[in-house]
């Protein structure tokens, strides 16, 4: 670039900091924002070529606007060439190791790899993390640059999210550019920008445009000299900053009284200048987007034949003068335009029937020879052309390119391309070599692995109905449309199709034992165990004879589920699964035996495991582009349940990448953790969970428990006793009268009770009703446990804890606690569920002070008060403290308070709040404001060590610092 650098200190050094870090072995990526025009191409290439001249291996690669019509991974295999230039035997290597990568490489033999597609695409992202660590070395750090990643296609944003999760110690500097001002709120660009700063090894750099010293010294360097302080004040309020804008208005004439007043006129005032000749030849390259291979542009010249090019060495001319003149750049083996706003520019001012005329010379060329093109970019011209006949040969063939590089997303577009135009050319697609049903197949595959299970329903639907001149290939198809009913849990629907693949597949074979399994698995969902059970033996049975290894081990996963009497005998069957899942390369059984190896080693106490295996599942998913999946979505939310459980009470990474109508489901886990740590909110969050609960039961179960509980922390006891019932009644309805879940809300409803009849009884009021309602609780417990078991077996030990904590809350209930209970419920939590451990000790500490056993009460509340503190768990130590208060226990840090700890308005105060009174009311009485009050009852909260007015009461009667009688 002509112009010398300027300014940019800042960020030069925040970039060279990174590379000497990367140098030691502390990877990093940065992500340089910047609105279009302020300069980050040209901040890349300098911080480029001054790592370069300091020994780092530099790799600059870029993204391409094809809208709809993506190239798959195109940034990564323009980065793979470079980097096997740099090294060509440590990418060979990895490439050995790494098959899949080899599609990357252009005109490379693809080989085969595993047979499922997303364990090909895991190859191909493991492949490009290693190649990536192979080339840089501490000596000679790479410097990776993906420019303009606000184009990126889908597959190379999940290699991008890969290639950062795996950064560890590998001797990498990547650094990715992207322009703001693109970022509208549907972008698919913005959730995966948001989703990668959050990475502690991701950092984001902001360009932001010149002040006015800079712009000073930029626009003198432009100049050659200093400008007149009225011209560059004019340059400065024209272009605001704006490198690219300032640098054309510099060059344009600045001091000229008709200064340009948009970019759009300073471009076509730059244009205007040159030789009609260089004029046309922008046009041409403006209808490729910002960048062209240099033969395909000579290629499409010649096509388009304009007259002022035609002539002997005019295109070498007019190429010459376009690079002097800061035009067009050559940019390695590509032509490019000197900026983006350029070529989008010089396209838009084309009339719609010249950029007609372009796109056909492009057809041309690229018809002429397919070498010079992929069939991508043959189908982008073609559309615009438009000539729909090639659009969609060209669409099909690129949809195949897609498939063979793993890349479901752009597969569909290009797919759907296809569908949309086959009516309109009959006599093309009667020539492909897929008829319509094949098509509509193979973009409902696709749909699904992207996650779009709506669409691939749609898609699926169709070519069932399409193939009913076909038996055999129509009951083929109900399988595929049952399996994607059952994910997305359209279990009956599910069940129904997959019947009617049965029976028109009577004779053993691949496609019948995959009918099998499917129908086997929707029957599960639906809970028909034993209509599950004997399709998935018979579709074991099948696998087995004809050798189709992933729909047994499809099969084999449901009939492990169905194991209820021995989880250790089920979890080796999901085990033995797992093993033929990956020998298939079937990641979407894998992930789905993963989901229930998982739940498997949860319910058997086995926390840590489950967690390993569940964080190994998501991983997985993420990698291959299905974090959106439905076992996928499971494993996100079983994630947040077991850290919690484990003690984890951190509100962990918020994710704003949720696709809409998954956010509650996706967010829901972290509520356990909410309310445990006290946060203000997590009655609110609840609540609003209630909009959704005919929607999801789960949303129901664990929205409307976790509310129960915050509840009950904040003392709003008759409130949480009202939604423990509500719940119940409303999965009674929706699911079933015993489900398994109804323990724990019911044991939920009992602490409730317990509480407020704890407060009703030294108010001497009659608890009748309220232990009445907690009998009936308690049955429902002890029914559910009897009758709810899962799939007819035990009772797992998270179970059996919750059944014990409704019994010793119900002696609570009914003045009868029973420290015994307590313990066996501690013994009971002992599988691993921290929190719970730690609550259960406070509740085990109050049952030993009321039975007079101070000893071993102190010692249970040290352990509960000690793990408290340290989970972060707010309203359980504040409880714990309390109880240490009121009992005279002598715990670390707690002070116990004397009699006269309240002063004698506080006591009024608290009189009052004993009779039920709300702030104003209290305040009306005393003559004072509300806001005085709140302020008395902050301070004899805090005084009283307690967290609400309820428990405020039941503590200043119980040390006698207010009557009974108020």
């Amino acid at each position: 670039m002509s112009t010398p650098f300027v300014a940019r200190a800042a960020q030069v050094s925040e970039l060279s900091d990174g590379l000497r870090r990367a140098a030691a072995g502390d990877p990093a990526a940065v992500l340089l924002a910047a609105d279009a025009g302020v300069g980050k191409s040209r901040l890349l290439r300098h911080v480029a070529a001054q790592a370069a001249a300091d020994g780092a291996r530099v790799v600059l690669a870029h993204c391409v606007d094809l809208g709809e019509i993506g190239l798959p991974y195109l940034p990564f295999t323009e980065a793979l060439v470079q980097l096997r230039d740099l090294d060509a035997a440590a990418v060979d290597a990895v490439v050995a190791r790494r098959p899949a990568l080899r599609r990357l490489l252009p005109g490379a033999e693809v080989v085969d790899g595993p047979a499922d597609d997303a364990a090909g695409r895991l190859q191909l992202f493991d492949g490009v993390v290693e190649v990536l660590a192979a080339v840089g070395s501490d000596e000679h750090p790479l410097l990776l640059v993906l420019e303009d990643l606000h184009w990126a296609d889908a597959s190379s944003r999940d290699v991008l999210r890969f290639v950062v999760s795996r950064l560890r110690d590998q001797h990498v500097l990547l650094v990715g550019s992207y322009r703001t001002d693109d970022l509208h709120r549907r972008h698919p660009w913005r959730p995966v920008a948001a989703e990668l700063v959050r990475h502690p090894r991701v950092s984001r750099l902001d360009l932001p445009p010149f002040d006015e010293d800079e712009l000073r010294e930029f626009a003198a360097a432009v100049a050659g000299g200093p400008l007149p302080e009225t011209t560059l004040r004019r340059v400065l309020d024209r272009s605001e900053g704006n490198a690219y804008f300032a640098e054309e208005l510099v060059e344009a004439g600045a001091d000229g009284d008709a200064l340009p007043w948009s970019l759009a006129d300073v471009l076509r005032t730059r244009l205007e200048v040159l030789d009609p000749a260089v004029q046309h030849l922008a046009r041409v390259a403006a209808a490729a987007g910002r960048r062209v291979t240099e033969p395909l542009l000579r290629a499409a010249v010649a096509a388009n034949g304009h007259p002022d090019l035609a002539p002997p060495g005019a295109l070498d001319a007019a190429l010459r003068e376009a690079v002097a003149h800061h035009v067009l750049v050559g940019d390695g083996s590509h032509i490019a335009f000197r900026h983006a706003l350029l070529a989008e520019a010089v396209y838009t001012d084309l009339l719609p029937g010249e950029q007609s005329a372009l796109h056909r010379a492009y057809l041309q060329a690229l018809h002429d020879d397919p070498a010079l093109g992929t069939a991508s970019q043959l189908a982008w011209h073609a559309l615009r052309a438009p000539d729909l006949p090639t659009a969609v040969t060209a669409s099909r063939e690129a949809a195949r390119q897609a498939h063979d590089l793993l890349a479901p997303v752009e597969e569909l577009r290009h797919l759907e391309v296809v569908l949309r135009l086959w009516q309109a050319v009959p006599e093309t697609t009667a020539t492909l070599d897929d008829d319509h049903v094949a098509v509509l197949d193979a973009a409902a595959t696709a749909a699904g692995k992207a996650g779009q299970l709506d669409r691939a329903v749609q898609l699926t639907r169709a070519a069932v109905d399409e193939a009913a001149d076909d038996p055999t290939r129509q009951a083929a198809l109900r399988t595929c449309l049952a399996r994607h009913l059952t994910s997305a849990e359209r279990g009956r629907e599910a069940m129904g199709f997959a019947r009617q693949a049965v029976d028109g597949l009577p004779e053993p074979s691949a496609q019948r034992a995959w009918a099998l399994a499917t129908y086997a698995r929707a029957a599960l969902n639906s809970d028909e165990d034993d209509e599950a059970e004997h399709a998935a033996g018979e579709a074991v049975e099948v696998a087995r004879e004809v050798g189709a290894v992933d729909a047994e081990a499809d099969a084999l996963t449901t009939l492990a589920v169905l194991v209820v009497d021995d989880q250790d005998r089920a979890a080796g069957l999901l085990a033995d699964a797992l093993v033929l899942a990956r020998e298939s390369g079937d990641l979407s059984t894998e992930l789905r035996t993963m989901y229930n190896l998982a739940n498997n080693r949860y319910y058997a106490g086995d926390v840590a495991r489950a967690t390993e295996i569940g964080d190994e599942a998501v991983e997985r998913a993420r990698s291959s582009g299905m974090l959106w999946s439905t076992y996928a979505i499971e494993m996100l939310m079983l994630g947040h349940l077991f850290r919690f459980v484990q003690g984890d009470l951190s509100p962990g990474p918020v994710r704003t990448d949720i696709p809409e109508p998954l956010a509650p489901t996706e967010r829901l886990m972290t509520l356990y953790a909410a309310v445990a740590r006290g946060d203000d909110d997590a009655v609110e969050r609840g609540r609003t969970l209630e909009a959704h609960w005919s929607r999801d039961g789960i949303l129901a179960l664990v929205g409307g428990g976790c509310t129960v509980d915050a509840l009950t922390w904040r003392g709003e006891l008759d409130e949480a006793v009202d939604l423990a019932l509500r719940v119940i009644e409303h999965l009674g309805r929706e699911w079933s009268d015993y489900f398994l879940g109804g323990i724990w809300l019911s044991a939920l409803g009992l602490s409730a009770l317990a509480d407020a009849a704890a407060q009703e009884r030294l108010l001497g009021r009659d608890v009748s009703a309220r232990v009445a309602l907690g009998d009936r609780l308690l049955e429902r417990a002890r029914t559910t446990a009897d009758r709810g078991r899962p799939r007819g077996g035990v009772l797992g030990p998270e179970g059996r804890a919750w059944l014990l904590r409704a019994q010793a809350e119900h002696g609570r209930l009914v003045g009868a606690n029973d420290p015994e209970t307590w313990r066996a419920t501690l013994t009971e939590f002992g599988y691993g569920h921290r929190y719970e451990q730690a609550r259960t000790r406070w509740r085990l500490a109050e049952a030993l002070l009321e039975h007079g056993e101070r000893d071993a009460a102190r010692d249970e509340a040290v352990t509960a008060l000690a793990e408290a503190d340290a989970m972060g768990a707010v309203p359980l130590a504040t409880a714990v403290r309390g109880l240490a208060r009121r009992g005279r226990l002598d715990l670390p840090g707690v002070r116990v308070a004397g009699a006269d700890v309240l002063t004698a308005r506080e006591v009024e105060v608290l009189g009052l709040v004993a009779q039920g009174l709300s702030n104003r009311q209290i305040g009306e009485k005393l003559f004072i404001s509300g806001k005085t009050v709140s302020v008395h009852i902050s301070n004899l909260l805090a005084k009283l060590g307690v967290s609400g007015r309820a428990e405020a009461v039941s503590v200043a009667h119980q040390r006698g610092l207010i009557g009974t009688d108020v």
